[in-house]
């Protein structure tokens, strides 16, 4: 090996080195925000420099969780909000990728469709639950529907876009070598929107959480939600931050699935 090949390979050594501290550090920045908070919590609550009643310490906080996981009531409120949240979310996301690629390619689409989306949008979902309540009763789903509802709306206009902002030199190709409706929409639409879609599909999943805490507060008796409002309700101030605490992990949880399946569906971003 010569002298050269020697300090080239030491130089990609040598950055690989670098990116692996940068990557560290990186790491260490994310890690260490929300503890420095967690501790700064616990100090302000352990030394009353705020009112332990309404923000009890952390670790008190962790102690109510493992009370609750153990005796299973916390299992029992987490499954069934994952359920519903599970079921509203497909429920939402698959009819709104449909419409949206319709509405991107067809302008007669768009132009009938719009204009319901458009002015249903704006209403608060959680305003729509007594309807879905009364249609579809006071079980489970009429909180599905809820979370689709809200779920559907950020779906159908970011798959619109993401189709309408493919450029027109791709569909004049496929014109050009006889494409059917069919390799328009899976070949052309659907790859073209992926990138803008996944923004859409990014916002549902947090609209959904939103969502079906203020579902289960309203007309539930079981669910995260139903757990932090009688939490609040009866004063128990500790378990009302589990609840919350478990609404933002899941959050977090959702967000990372969601940008990992984007890289692998969408790899040329």
């Amino acid at each position: 090996m010569s002298e050269q090949d020697a300090k080239m390979i030491e130089g990609e050594r040598e950055e690989w080195r670098r990116r692996r501290r940068r990557g560290r550090l990186k790491q260490s920045l994310t890690i260490a925000s929300p503890v420095f908070l967690l501790m700064i919590w616990e100090i302000l609550s352990r030394t009353n420099l705020v009112d332990a009643r309404f923000f009890p310490p952390p670790t008190e906080i962790i102690g109510t969780f493992i009370a609750l996981m153990a005796s299973g009531e916390l299992f029992n409120h987490l499954t069934i909000s994952l359920l519903r949240i599970a079921g509203g979310f497909f429920l939402g996301v698959i009819p709104g990728i449909i419409i949206g690629l319709f509405m991107g390619l067809y302008k007669p689409v768009k132009l009938f469709v719009q204009p319901i989306v458009m002015s249903l949008m704006p209403i608060p979902t959680i305003a729509l639950l007594p309807i879905f309540i009364i249609l579809f009763g006071i079980g489970e789903v009429s909180k599905v529907i809820t979370i689709a509802t809200s779920v559907f709306f950020p779906v159908v206009i970011n798959s619109a876009a993401g189709v309408m902002g493919i450029d027109s030199i791709y569909m004049d190709v496929a014109r050009n070598f006889g494409a059917t409706g069919k390799d328009y929409m899976l070949k052309i639409a659907l790859p073209g929107a992926l990138p803008v879609m996944f923004e859409g599909i990014q916002m549902g999943q947090a609209i959904a959480l939103l969502t079906i805490v203020a579902a289960e507060m309203v007309g539930a008796t079981s669910g995260i939600g139903y757990l932090i409002w009688t939490s609040y309700s009866a004063f128990v101030m500790k378990e009302m931050y589990v609840g919350l605490v478990l609404i933002s992990f899941f959050g977090y949880l959702f967000s990372l699935g969601v940008r990992a399946l984007q890289s692998r569906m969408v790899p040329w971003q």
